[in-house]
């Protein structure tokens, strides 16, 4: 437990409705009787009214969490206020003025996590929470918040425990006969668990994108309309339209939720024969951007069917959807796959988006199964894996149990089992202040 008692505006700054300040920490109660002359009955809201230096500063509600069954732990009080500045910023003095310290970004979740209140992952898992942007990220996080990796990575952990048990009665027991017995269940245990784990870290990488944003790059010759599909995608004007060929220079971006996915969109430089070095670098940006993305757009212009644009034909592959533009003048392609549309009008536009969400479902849909979220679990299932990968080196069986206790330890850092001092200032750095 911390003998500081820290406090900060959990709520949206600025001006609002409500306002909602938290403190934790030994001193909370004694300042809430200091500030309102009340003591609530805890986990039901108490009207108070709030002063300090012998004026009111508002009248409010407020709530007490005793610890140890509060959210840090921690003696914790919610005191909810009128949402405007003078109110916030009188109560922040006068909580200043009783030795409260302002908290730091995700200070209290921390002292969650120190007291035994939840997890790494959890602790995780509200910071998405509260960034999340679309339905698919929402859904995601709430999961992991369940507990969902926790348990799978504390199952993990539980077969390594049994695996190193068997190891170490293979070392106590030597001289019984029972070795090759025992070595073979331990084979069996960890083979088991490395394709588990290989097979969990493969779609791992998918709902990475579900927090970053899945990317959808737009692709084609000059003129092909490209920077018009992506003000017809965004509706609004994203990019520069021109009929100067190679007007859009460099990749660029926006955020979308398109039904629900959280997408990056971007817009690239035709592909053709640079016609000097600044768009020959636009062009280089384009290609690397192609082979980054998720899904591609590649723009034909339907007016020039049956010609197609080789170094855009040349990007084809199962995750491209190809699109002819500009339909309203052009007459229908026959292309398989193709969608038929109009950038300028507008036509098709349904069936793009259509197709996008079914593209971008079939690839990330999350399911009620467990994943890894962040770059930071796939690490340390590598250096499980790495260590696993070692045990199965010939080598005397004392060397090959310490293996399993490296990668024990491995599996231990995505929850905060074991050495994590050094994870937590890079975990908890993320969150909002007030989290």
């Amino acid at each position: 437990m911390s003998e500081e008692t820290i406090f900060a505006l959990a709520s949206a700054p600025g001006r609002g409705g409500v306002a909602v300040f938290r403190l934790s920490g030994p001193a909370s109660f004694s300042v809430l009787h200091a500030l309102t002359g009340t003591q609530p009955q805890p986990r039901i809201a108490t009207r108070i009214r709030v002063h300090h230096g012998g004026e009111d500063i508002d009248d409010g509600l407020a709530l007490v969490f005793p610890g140890p069954k509060s959210f840090t732990g921690e003696d914790v009080v919610e005191l909810h206020l009128h949402g405007g500045r003078a109110v916030a910023s009188a109560l922040a003095e006068a909580l200043l003025s009783h030795g409260l310290r302002p908290a730091e970004a995700g200070e209290f979740s921390r002292r969650a996590f120190l007291n035994g209140k939840l997890d790494l992952t959890r602790a995780e898992a509200i910071a998405d929470l509260v960034d999340a942007e679309t339905a698919a990220q929402r859904r995601q996080a709430l999961r992991q918040l369940d507990g969902g990796l926790s348990n799978l990575v504390d199952g993990w952990r539980e077969i390594l425990v049994r695996a190193l048990a068997l190891t170490e009665a293979m070392i106590d027991f030597s001289d019984e006969g029972i070795g090759d017995e025992l070595a073979d269940q331990v084979l069996a245990l960890i083979d088991g668990l490395v394709a588990d784990m290989q097979a969990k870290k493969r779609d791992g990488q998918r709902r990475e994108r579900l927090r970053d944003g899945i990317h959808i790059a737009i692709l084609g010759a000059p003129n092909a309309g490209k920077s018009s599909l992506m003000n017809r995608i965004a509706g609004r004007e994203v990019a520069i339209v021109s009929a100067k060929a190679g007007t859009t220079r460099d990749v660029i971006e926006t955020h979308l939720d398109l039904h629900g996915w959280p997408v990056v969109l971007a817009d690239t430089a035709g592909l053709r024969e640079a016609a000097e070095d600044i768009e020959a670098e636009g062009i280089s940006r384009a290609l690397a951007r192609a082979e980054a993305a998720d899904l591609k757009l590649l723009v034909f212009d339907a007016g020039l069917y049956p010609d197609l644009d080789s170094a855009t034909k040349g990007l084809m592959d199962d995750d491209a959807i190809v699109v002819f533009n500009k339909a309203d003048v052009a007459n229908p392609v026959d292309f398989e796959g193709a969608i038929m549309l109009s950038a300028r009008t507008g036509q098709g536009l349904d069936t793009l988006f259509a197709r996008l969400e079914q593209d971008v479902a079939d690839r990330f849909a999350v399911t009620a199964e467990p994943a890894l979220t962040r770059a930071r679990h796939r690490a340390a299932v590598d250096q499980c894996l790495d260590a696993l990968a070692q045990f199965h080196v010939a080598k005397p069986v004392e060397l090959a149990a310490e293996d399993l206790r490296q990668a024990a330890r491995a599996l231990g850092r995505i929850t905060g089992r074991v050495d994590v001092e050094e994870l937590l200032d890079v975990v908890f750095r993320e969150f909002c202040i007030g989290k």
